[in-house]
């Protein structure tokens, strides 16, 4: 009985090695957690940028991997380009920004 219940424990221990090892991130795609931090970095950084009230623009795009932001999109100026920017910057979790905003 003793040996049946350590194959048992064996057995599930094993399977579960493939569903952690599922859950870690390599160089082009993001862990779980991972994931779910850039996912609330890019929610606070729209939320930043959408509120503020020198910035009546919705046109621009965020997307982060990794710490680090993609701003895309079109600008009404430069002024407008480099506030997004500054905005995104301050945004806790953000390591760099990367600038792809066009000015109209």
């Amino acid at each position: 009985m003793r040996k049946l219940k350590l194959i048992i424990l064996f057995l599930v221990s094993f399977s579960l090695v493939p569903l952690i090892v599922g859950c870690a991130g390599g160089k082009t795609y993001e862990s779980t957690g991972e994931h779910f931090d850039d996912s609330i970095i890019t929610t606070k950084v729209k939320a930043s940028i959408v509120g503020d009230s020198k910035l009546k623009v919705l046109q621009i795009g965020v997307e982060t991997f990794r710490g680090v932001v993609q701003l895309s999109g079109f600008v009404n100026s430069n002024e407008a380009a480099t506030r997004a920017v500054d905005l995104a910057r301050r945004v806790k979790g953000v390591k760099q920004v990367n600038n792809s905003l066009i000015v109209k």
